[in-house]
């Protein structure tokens, strides 16, 4: 996205002004509330785009790596999704709020396509951008006077520099969660899927990205297995989690050691969250002792 977004012109006064505020205030009710849109509509984008990556399939780790129509599909997946999240239905365009016509607009880049079955309708604006993890969500009334003059191909037209302006913004610049692998050091990512095995990479993962939580969909891109969630198990000595205790490190999941998490002083981790460290004090050897963890011993 844009670097530099103008200050938005839709205060009182503004022609678009009643029509778009009264749009924030049905979508924002529809979402749960300011606090729960902020939280739920950028885990959504998260979804929309890992989704279509598919890494455990497909070894694949960022969006630049998709084919062009898988690009082009994610933003029917938004549109989708969006519909779902804030109880929408189907419209003459993509959607209907308060009687209005409404078009879902995605993009990954800096601006807009604006078909012209869309012009002169409000237009549901969804921006995401890979390289900073920020996400946008804003509000326009697709007027001539607002679109650049050139059309494309398709006769689609952007949002010209000026009419950006006149963009209601429900959230802006807002962060969302990063891709994981962007995260994470190209000779980390090299190391760990070097390893050929499941069991192998966990462990490397886990040794690698300590005292940080990793989700499941992490764990599921790295085992590359159908039954991954084995792969953080204990098994006989083989398991990622022996393979770890061999090294002295702990590999702890949110559903099942979450006051472990706690007392270790660790980040917070979700039920569906992964966090591995390396205890160094005795009292810590006691409590994982404790948990049921087969640590070596240290001196003292």
């Amino acid at each position: 996205m844009k670097k530099n977004i103008p200050s938005s012109l839709i205060v009182p006064g503004h022609p678009d002004h009643d029509l778009l505020s009264s749009l924030q205030v049905e979508i924002t009710a529809r979402a749960g509330g300011t606090l729960t849109l902020a939280d739920d509509f950028p885990a959504m984008l998260r979804t929309c785009i890992d989704d279509v990556i598919m890494t455990p399939k497909t070894g694949r780790r960022c969006y630049e790596e998709l084919e062009k129509t898988e690009k082009t599909y994610i933003g029917t997946r938004v549109e989708i999704e969006l519909r779902a999240l804030l109880r929408l239905k189907r419209g003459r365009l993509d959607t209907v709020i308060l009687d209005q016509d409404v078009d879902i607009k995605n993009t990954m880049g800096s601006n807009w396509m604006i078909p012209s079955e869309a012009v002169n309708h409000v237009c549901i604006l969804v921006a995401a951008d890979e390289a900073r993890a920020r996400c946008y969500l804003g509000l326009v009334v697709a007027r001539p006077d607002y679109l650049t003059a050139g059309k494309n191909k398709d006769g689609k037209r952007s949002i010209s520099a000026d009419g950006f302006q006149h963009i209601l913004w429900l959230l802006c610049d807002h962060p969302y969660p990063a891709n994981f692998w962007r995260t994470v050091d190209e000779d980390i990512v090299e190391q760990i899927f070097s390893c050929d095995t499941g069991n192998a990479r966990m462990a490397a993962l886990f040794r690698a990205m300590q005292n940080q939580p990793i989700s499941r969909d992490v764990v599921e891109a790295v085992a590359m297995q159908k039954d991954f969630m084995r792969r953080v198990r204990s098994d006989k000595g083989h398991g990622t989690r022996d393979l770890l205790e061999q090294d002295g490190i702990l590999l702890l999941q949110g559903q099942l050691h979450g006051q472990l998490i706690k007392a270790m002083d660790l980040p917070h981790c979700s039920p569906a969250e992964f966090i591995s460290c390396r205890p160094t004090t005795a009292l810590q050897h006691r409590m994982a002792a404790q948990a049921g963890f087969n640590l070596p011993q240290i001196a003292g």
